[in-house]
């Protein structure tokens, strides 16, 4: 990636980076964010949602596709500690063309522990432009 949809396969593994949330840092979000959660339980479900995030938006930054339509079947799996380095990666799983010039690509979005354990995942739901344009 990026390519553009006409050029995307099934299947098709992309690595969206990995970053890791230090004690200082995920205290911070805790203390704004999750005032009630105690970080001896790991990272909250909403800081690692915004790890993932982070590095899809960062990722898909230069790619074409034009919009993000669904972001949905959230599933949290575990809490790692601060300091945990963790990665994503996006598997494209369906393409439908939509018109001449754009088609939807259906990914799932996971986020892996140094061990290679799911901590996150998600669907989406994007439109990408088409290189051959009539």
């Amino acid at each position: 990636m990026p390519d553009y949809f006409d050029e995307i396969s099934v299947g098709q593994v992309v690595s969206l980076g990995h970053a890791a949330v230090d004690e200082p840092t995920a205290q911070a979000f805790i203390d704004a964010f999750a005032p009630d959660w105690d970080l001896s339980r790991g990272l909250p479900d909403p800081l690692i949602y915004v790890i993932w995030q982070k590095l899809d938006s960062h990722t898909t930054a230069d790619w074409p596709q034009t919009k993000r339509v669904a972001t949905d079947a959230l599933r949290f799996a575990r809490n790692p500690g601060p300091g945990e380095l963790l990665r994503g990666r996006m598997t494209v799983l369906g393409k439908d063309q939509v018109g001449e010039t754009k088609g939807i690509v259906l990914a799932q979005h996971d986020l892996l522990d140094e061990a290679g354990r799911l901590v996150f995942s998600c669907l989406t739901r994007s439109v990408f432009a088409c290189r051959s344009v009539p």
